[in-house]
């Protein structure tokens, strides 16, 4: 049953929607339609949320999976009072630089938890979130922190892959506080679900350890009852709410028609007759906006009764979560990674860069509190667990190492989630090669500016016998195009501590640490505290004169540049090493710093054990790039190493070449 003012209610969602789709002349106006009944039963009688405190940390979140749908999300926040959604806004839909863009974008307004898009990545991400909140109730307490994480999907959403990892991984963990609302319509851009899938959604999770529901999705009571149903719940709930696309539409209604296209001028003025609303378009009466905006103030006594609370915890506590929640790292993290630096420069080890991330991680998680860990089922390849990293488990979250089993892509997204909830910063690990299994959601973190750190080991030929399937050759190249994501790739036990640093300071972008299988010697013996992989690239072995050859290299590679400067110096050849650990910090400097790094006139050679794309930028069309210009073969180490080329003696026989006719230092 829904009453008349309710009913009234959402109509205003569908009107908005509908008239701002057709304003832009693009847009997806079926599922607002379709949905807008859940999203008012939601927002005025569950959600806990106060438009004039949007950051309040205990909210409940609200994740937009089906994103294609953002007129749905952009209604509800101008209805309820958010101030950065006014009607302009509304009526800007879709236009170059308004806030309404034509999916929802974290950082565009108010309200919007996460940018969504490409379908399931919301699903994964409201995965992460209700983690986060559990990790922190556990540390925190229910009076800190004790909310629900929803989430709106669509048919799509669940048909894509990514669905299923995120799906398992909250029943396997009982995440109780998580509740998907699944748009349940039928329909595609193409035409009906069973088009293309015959799936049982409710068995599919039930057998994941999920509750779950069934309602009509156009009747308030009973979309009321199931969400009431799921808030009791020992397991995370799903409810397939059955609604029809592109509701009140007499033509297109229930049809893939109402999808993906403005309803068209006709067919909205028959919806309003339909649904007797006769005001004109982006008019919402007075009577029924003041009711939404009450539903707006639902919460705020809610608010400020936790305002109380947390007043009322101890002054060391509140500080910590304030802290966590600011995003700021505690004091004492930057000296402990300068001892551990100092102490790297005494001992010199000759350690894989994925067991030095080890080494440095030993250090970081024993003082930064809120790092979360994990990997997928690899965590003795990737070293990512510590002493400190006790394993979150269904019923005991007050670990800090999440297993994520075999689910890169369900991995990638919940740390978006995680990172976006705030109060902890998540990193986790798996093969490089298997980076493009998390692409999506690398992506979407860096369009998003949030901090999510990857440990990707295994990072070359390196690896040797696993062969051409694990090696990643391309994937560095990959990975650099990515824009505001930071790639590093360290050289050593000093550098792969700097790159932490760099990628935990940096709360903007996401991070990807590149390691190594194989041992490396410590390089960086200089015994002082500048982080010098901040730059970018830097010289760490000089030249003994004017350079005429310069060096750049990365990872694992550096020792080999080491090598071959030694030689070429013996030969007269005045040489220097650039190690670029990370381009993009490169690109970052000063013009005058990168111009005395690559604009000097000497024979410019780059060594990475990957592919040449992206090195033109630092070496030119004219220099020397060695390294691979194919895929990777099945053998150790270091007869791949030898077998493609990637030696020292390589390095100086392209030098000696094209040197050859010059005078070197012991002709003149």
């Amino acid at each position: 049953m829904t009453t008349p003012m309710r009913q009234l209610m959402a109509n205003a969602i569908r009107f908005l929607s509908a008239d701002a789709v057709e304003a832009a002349g693009s847009g997806h106006p079926g599922l607002p339609m379709g949905a807008a009944d859940i999203a008012t039963v939601l927002f005025t009688r569950f959600l806990t949320f106060d438009p004039t405190k949007p950051d309040w940390p205990d909210r409940d979140r609200f994740v937009f999976s089906a994103g294609h749908g953002s007129m749905l999300l952009y209604s509800l926040l101008y209805l309820l009072g958010y101030r950065d959604i006014g009607i302009d806004e509304i009526k800007r839909f879709r236009q170059l630089g308004s806030k309404t863009a034509g999916h929802p974008e974290y950082g565009h307004a108010a309200g919007i938890e996460t940018t969504t898009g490409p379908l399931g990545q919301g699903a994964g991400n409201a995965v992460g979130m209700a983690l986060a909140e559990r990790i922190l109730n556990a540390r925190f307490g229910d009076d800190v922190v004790d909310h629900t994480t929803y989430a709106l999907v669509g048919d799509g959403c669940l048909m894509e892959g990514i669905s299923q990892e995120a799906i398992s991984l909250a029943g396997h963990l009982k995440l109780s506080k998580l509740i998907f609302l699944w748009d349940d319509n039928g329909i595609t851009i193409d035409g009906k679900v069973s088009l293309a899938d015959s799936t049982d959604q409710l068995q599919r999770f039930e057998a994941c350890g999920w509750q779950a529901l069934s309602c009509d999705g156009q009747d308030h009571d009973a979309i009321a009852g199931a969400i009431e149903t799921a808030k009791a719940s020992e397991r995370p709930t799903l409810i397939a709410a059955r609604t029809t696309i592109g509701f009140g539409a007499p033509n297109k209604g229930g049809t893939e028609k109402a999808h993906g296209s403005p309803l068209g001028a006709e067919e909205i003025a028959a919806a309003r007759k339909a649904l007797d609303w006769p005001h004109p378009p982006f008019e919402v009466p007075s009577d029924i906006l003041d009711q939404w905006r009450l539903a707006g103030l639902r919460s705020s006594a809610r608010r400020k009764a936790w305002e109380t609370r947390f007043a009322a915890v101890d002054a060391e506590t509140r500080g910590e979560f304030e802290r966590r929640m600011r995003g700021d790292l505690p004091s004492g993290f930057v000296q402990a990674l300068h001892r551990f630096k100092r102490r790297m420069n005494e001992e010199r080890p000759a350690v894989a860069s994925r067991k030095a991330s080890e080494m440095a991680l030993e250090e970081i998680n024993a003082i930064v509190l809120e790092t979360i860990g994990g990997s997928a089922d690899l965590a003795g390849s990737n070293n990512t667990r510590t002493s400190q990293m006790a394993a979150i488990t269904a019923g005991d979250y007050s670990g800090r190492f999440v297993h994520y089993g075999i689910r890169e892509h369900g991995m990638a997204a919940a740390m978006n989630g995680m990172a976006l909830h705030g109060g902890i910063i998540p990193y986790s690990g798996t093969f490089l090669a298997f980076s493009d299994y998390c692409r999506p959601s690398l992506r979407l973190a860096a369009l998003m500016g949030i901090r999510a750190i990857y440990v990707m080991t295994h990072d070359s030929i390196g690896l040797g016998e696993d062969g051409p399937t694990h090696q990643p050759v391309e994937q560095l190249a990959a990975l650099r195009a990515i824009p505001n994501l930071l790639v590093f790739r360290p050289a050593d036990p000093v550098e792969t501590a700097e790159c932490w640093q760099l990628a935990l300071q940096n709360r903007a972008a996401p991070s990807i640490l590149a390691l190594s299988r194989q041992a490396l010697p410590t390089l960086r013996l200089d015994e002082h505290d500048e982080n010098r992989s901040a730059r970018g690239a830097y010289e760490i072995d000089p030249a003994s004169g004017e350079a005429k050859v310069t060096i750049y290299a990365t990872g694992s590679e550096v020792e080999i540049a080491v090598e071959a400067r030694a030689e070429l110096e013996r030969a007269g050849i005045p040489t220097r090493v650039v190690s670029v650990p990370s381009f993009e910090l490169f690109r970052r400097q000063t013009a005058e710093y990168r111009r005395a790094l690559t604009d000097d006139p000497s024979f410019k050679v780059a060594i990475e054990a990957g592919i040449r794309q992206g090195w033109d930028e630092l070496i030119g069309r004219d220099g020397h790039f060695v390294g691979m210009n194919g895929f990777g073969a099945s053998g150790p180490a270091p007869e791949l190493y030898r077998h493609f080329g990637i030696t020292a003696e390589a390095v100086v026989d392209a030098v000696m070449e094209r040197l050859g006719g010059e005078d070197t230092p012991e002709d003149a």
